[in-house]
């Protein structure tokens, strides 16, 4: 089942599978959300948790000797979300361990995913719970793809991203045979630019991982600057850009975690950037994506 949400100067569906936003239009009815095609890729903005990327063999161990079984991004996106509400500009959406999310992650949680448009913005925001007995580990991030070209009369290569600030960054491969990152090769990217020019060869070697990136906030924008987005992400340390060959939408991710790296080991506690949460415990994390007119 689809929900929508509205204000004055936008409307957002949500759909109960995955709590997932599935479209931000404006008023005019132009999209902004990927609306997913066989030939590209089939998603919108998933939640990615409780893992974000791969691990090894799809699989770690735990320090109380029980193992995580995930595959990759983990079960949420695919799962059942019950609509807590869904009420003029605000949405709730809830997931509960159960007998089968046990059976792969062995941890009691509450996963609440909480939609509030604001003007020209829609704020999603995550709120894990630790609903058992021993401390959480966990991992979790958005994968909202954007139209583009969002204009239909434009082409993939009208389209940039621009940065916050001045970013010189170096990235890591991302290891495409296993969905692991090799942290040992890594290759300039970006030297002391706040710019960068969308191209189909941008992706050869699929995502592109910003691990070291200073900017909470980046636009995706036309280059006449008619029209684009802007994604803020400042509860989150890592951004993944990610397309398909070919064009035709553009993935920016806020992720709190990555894919396990060639330096890491078997342990899921020992993973970089882990989260944790003692029983009880509760974490709220939240990136907002804003619709960009003639700016």
């Amino acid at each position: 089942m689809v929900h929508e949400i509205s204000n004055f100067i936008l409307s957002a569906d949500i759909r109960e599978t995955g709590g997932e936003l599935i479209s931000i239009k404006d008023k005019s009815g132009r999209e902004y959300i990927w609306q997913g095609h066989p030939d590209h890729w089939g998603g919108h903005a998933p939640v990615l948790f409780p893992i974000c990327g791969s691990l090894r063999n799809d699989q770690a161990g735990l320090r109380n000797g029980k193992t995580v079984k995930l595959l990759r991004h983990g079960f949420a996106r695919k799962m059942p979300f019950t609509c807590d509400f869904a009420v003029e500009e605000k949405a709730q959406f809830t997931l509960v361990s159960n007998e089968k999310t046990l059976e792969s992650y062995p941890f009691p949680f509450s996963l609440v995913i909480r939609y509030e448009l604001s003007g020209a913005s829609v704020e999603t925001r995550y709120i894990v719970t630790n609903t058992g007995k021993e401390d959480m580990p966990f991992f979790i991030g958005g994968h909202p793809g954007f139209c583009c070209p969002i204009d239909e009369s434009a082409k993939f290569e009208d389209y940039l991203i621009e940065f916050e600030h001045e970013e010189t960054c170096t990235i890591p491969t991302p290891v495409t045979e296993t969905g692991l990152i090799d942290l040992g090769r890594r290759k300039n990217f970006l030297k002391k630019q706040k710019v960068l020019n969308l191209t189909n060869e941008l992706f050869d070697q699929d995502a592109v991982i910003l691990d070291h990136l200073h900017s909470r906030r980046v636009k995706l924008i036309h280059k006449d600057k008619t029209h684009g987005i802007e994604l803020e992400f400042c509860d989150f340390p890592y951004l993944i850009l990610w397309s398909t060959s070919g064009g035709a939408f553009v993935a920016m991710e806020p992720w709190c975690g990555l894919s396990t790296c060639n330096d890491e080991g078997e342990l899921f506690e020992d993973k970089r950037n882990v989260m944790l949460l003692k029983p009880g415990e509760s974490r709220t994390y939240r990136y907002t994506i804003t619709l960009l007119f003639e700016f």
